[in-house]
């Protein structure tokens, strides 16, 4: 007799089902995180935006908190193929604050700052989730020195400013940003701050340029 949830034949195009299957519940977990909160988010919830039986989260995923985070994964995987795309076209610092901010205002227009956010504040109720959600921002620091430690050392600040530290600071300005916009939906404060960036980016552009007109 068949376990349930087991398949009850093999068919040759039963792995391109079942990936399929995954992808609606991943896109329903997103939807479901954005629209329904992290409160809000169950199996139920979730099976009922993918038009699916809640039991295949279980089957496919193990658990709401597993798919939840894969969940976030495929947000993190999505924005971080855009943001290095744009990074990459970026050639200064006043660049590179332009690209900040339209990815910033996708972010939330996308809804992709409330999965953020809805999932480190489940991280205060779930046990465990915080380390994972934690891990999962970490290389954003990495991508964020990397992406700083070349406009750093042409500016010629490199011995005033650390990349890493310059990363982490805005990251974690990053992540604010988003957490306070998300709560009262106002977004002047943060078009205020950018705006404030921006001059800060052209001083340093204006900087390297000097620097590197007396270095010839």
């Amino acid at each position: 007799m068949a376990r349930p949830g087991s398949p009850s034949k093999i068919g040759t195009n039963e792995g391109g089902r079942s990936t399929q299957t995954r992808t609606q519940l991943i896109d329903a977990a997103i939807s479901s995180l954005i629209n329904d909160g992290f409160g809000g988010t169950s199996a139920r919830s979730i099976g009922e935006r993918a038009n699916q039986n809640q039991a295949l989260v279980f089957y496919h995923f193990g658990s709401v908190a597993n798919l939840l985070l894969v969940a976030l994964d495929t947000v993190s995987e999505r924005r971080m193929a855009k943001y290095s795309s744009a990074v990459e076209n970026a050639g200064t610092p006043s660049e590179l604050i332009d690209v900040a901010w339209q990815i910033f205002r996708e972010d939330l227009d996308a809804g992709y700052v409330t999965v953020l956010v809805e999932m480190m504040a489940g991280s205060s109720t779930t046990v465990g989730l915080g380390a994972e959600v934690a891990q999962r921002i970490a290389p954003w620091f990495a991508f964020a020195e990397v992406a700083l430690e070349r406009f750093i050392g042409e500016s010629g600040l490199g011995s005033l400013i650390a990349a890493k530290d310059a990363a982490y600071a805005v990251v974690a300005m990053y992540i604010g940003l988003e957490m306070l916009t998300h709560l009262d939906g106002d977004r002047s404060p943060a078009i205020e701050l950018f705006a404030q960036v921006q001059k800060f980016a052209g001083l340093m552009g204006a900087f390297s340029a000097t620097t590197g007109a007396k270095g010839k």
